[in-house]
């Protein structure tokens, strides 16, 4: 699916973002500063997943004090994106950790992807 034209729109109950395993996310990885790499690494439980994110509920602990690179509004900062690029890159970054995790004909990814759409068309 292409993304040309579709805006950003974090959807409730997914998580995906919230597996941190660096073996994975390596690109991720190197584009935080030395003190943000330990923070993230200092996050990771020995599954992957972040040790602040609720499976059972799919949300995040500290949502509210989340460090700035949990934060997709942070991706343009981080890779060094232009604003016009920014939407397209978040919703590739969140198909692919939803496919990762999930699978690409999931509940969740049907879920974001209806999302994007009714975001673009608001």
């Amino acid at each position: 699916m292409s993304s040309k034209g579709q805006k950003w729109h974090c959807i409730q109950q997914c998580g995906a973002c919230c597996r941190l395993c660096p073996d994975e996310r390596q690109e991720a990885l190197e584009a935080l500063s030395p003190d943000q790499q330990q923070q993230y690494l200092s996050m990771v439980g020995d599954d992957g997943w972040c040790i602040h994110y609720d499976s059972g509920g799919r949300r995040c602990r500290i949502y509210e004090q989340r460090p700035v690179f949990c934060r997709v509004s942070a991706l343009g900062d981080l890779f060094d994106l232009a604003e016009d690029e920014f939407d397209s890159f978040a919703i590739a970054c969140c198909q692919q950790q939803i496919r990762s995790n999930y699978g690409g004909r999931s509940d969740v990814m049907r879920k974001f992807n209806r999302s994007i759409r009714q975001a673009g068309t608001l």
